[in-house]
């Protein structure tokens, strides 16, 4: 298996323009011309997960935490990061990141583990902004149907639960062509008018160049007139956290003795839950703590995420639980996520999900 081809099919199914600004996801080691004889999914890189690696003869390690998060000026060796980099390139391991991408998806990280809680019918709790855009473009009617069938290919015309989503209105276009144009209707010179459809859809903004490509490639004009427009609506398919409901009101207690069980944590620190019933359950894997207001401005009857600092246990103001899972515990099924979606594509190749544990964090 080419490394390119992994790599492409990664990048098209959760999309790089997904991560956070401060995030590095992405291919970090490796030559993309590289053939790949077997690669290792884990939550994070240590020198135990490439040792792994190595004894499965595998030289992809695709990981969830990026091994190189901020910049390296040297590789000396001096840090673990350095350390591992060096010890990767020397074993010809590539490494490829999908972190905040994974996260901010809506089949990703917490869409994941809100299936493996029984929460249902959940959305994105807190959608990114700027994502979304507006495509106008005219077309004959005669050709309408194959532009609306190429951009929507391309991903445009999905809102929620529905695709092939567009409005189309008549008119009537004007043009002149000048010498040397080579016009699909009307002459050399003469003004035309032409009677057009003004086609309009939306598509995710990461998704311009694909959907502006597809329209050219169908549309019969020899240049084609479209506009683009950014949208302030919110893209309910991206962001952070999730939201969503059990199948019926449980007790706060019963529900985090069932969290603790799937997620076999140590222990779950939380704000009083006393006498207190729960159904509408909002979460975040990892650290999510700045989520704590947007959980509560949707009536969630409880927020659980990780790394949940000692003053943010009074935000709630008894409004609503509180509870940290724990990092690693709240993310450690992303590596059967990634699994099973590299699996789906590649089925006869080569996949490991990692047996080695890289939680930090031990329980007395």
């Amino acid at each position: 298996m080419n490394l390119a081809e992994i790599t492409a099919f990664i990048n098209t199914e959760i999309p790089l323009a997904l991560q956070e600004s401060y995030d590095n996801c992405g291919l970090l080691i490796g030559n993309i011309s590289d053939t790949i004889t077997g690669a290792l999914i884990s939550l994070d890189v240590t020198e135990e997960v490439i040792n792994e690696a190595v004894q499965k003869n595998c030289n992809l390690i695709i990981s969830h935490h990026p091994l190189i998060f901020s910049g390296i000026k040297s590789l000396t060796g001096r840090t673990d990061t350095e350390r591992m980099v060096i010890r990767a390139i020397k074993e010809n391991i590539a490494i490829y990141a999908l972190h905040t991408n994974l996260d901010n998806h809506f089949e990703g990280v917490n869409s994941f583990l809100c299936g493996k809680l029984g929460i249902r019918n959940a959305d994105i709790l807190k959608p990114m902004p700027d994502m979304l855009r507006k495509l106008v473009t005219y077309c004959p009617p005669s050709h309408a149907g194959q532009v609306q069938a190429a951009i929507f290919k391309a991903g445009a015309g999905e809102i929620g639960n529905y695709d092939n989503c567009s409005f189309s209105s008549q008119g009537e276009g004007t043009f002149r062509a000048h010498t040397g144009a080579n016009p699909f209707v009307g002459e050399i010179g003469k003004l035309h008018t032409e009677p057009e459809l003004r086609i309009e859809t939306i598509f995710p903004a990461y998704l311009e160049n694909a959907v502006i490509t597809a329209l050219r490639q169908a549309h019969p004009y020899e240049e084609v007139a479209y506009d683009i427009y950014p949208l302030i609506n919110l893209n309910n398919r991206i962001g952070a956290g999730m939201i969503g409901n059990l199948e019926q009101a449980i007790d706060a207690e019963d529900f985090l003795i069932h969290v603790k069980k799937v997620l076999q944590v140590g222990c779950i620190r939380h704000t009083n839950f006393k006498n207190k019933k729960v159904r509408k359950i909002a979460l975040c894997g990892g650290s999510g703590s700045f989520l704590i207001k947007d959980a509560m401005s949707c009536k969630a009857d409880i927020y659980m995420t990780g790394d949940i600092k000692y003053h943010d246990f009074f935000i709630p103001d008894n409004q609503m639980i509180l509870a940290d899972i724990g990092h690693y515990e709240s993310e450690q099924f992303t590596k059967e996520l990634i699994y099973t979606l590299l699996k789906k594509k590649f089925t006869t190749f080569a996949l490991f999900i990692s047996g080695t544990s890289t939680n930090p964090v031990n329980y007395l």
